[in-house]
């Protein structure tokens, strides 16, 4: 997971999650983060596009945390 975010790629970390999430099982997924089952694939399959909340939300049931931290300013001048 740590690469797809590394990639900055939207699709790469809603992709990530999503197989990160189905391993440990959308029901228990569902069940620690109020959503339904059906939202969770429908949010994470391949033509999906989870809300901030969602991600966050399943981020949290599967022990991972969003952290921002200052770019490296070479980065800054190519991006």
């Amino acid at each position: 997971m740590a690469e797809a975010f590394a990639s900055g790629d939207p699709a790469y970390i809603a992709h990530a999650l999503g197989v990160v999430a189905r391993a440990k099982g959308m029901s228990q997924i569902a069940a620690e983060t109020g959503l339904s089952r059906q939202q969770l694939y429908r949010s994470f399959s391949a033509s999906g596009n989870p809300t901030l909340r969602t991600t966050l939300a399943v981020m949290k049931a599967l022990g991972v945390r969003l952290t921002a931290e200052p770019r490296d300013p070479a980065e800054r001048r190519s991006a």
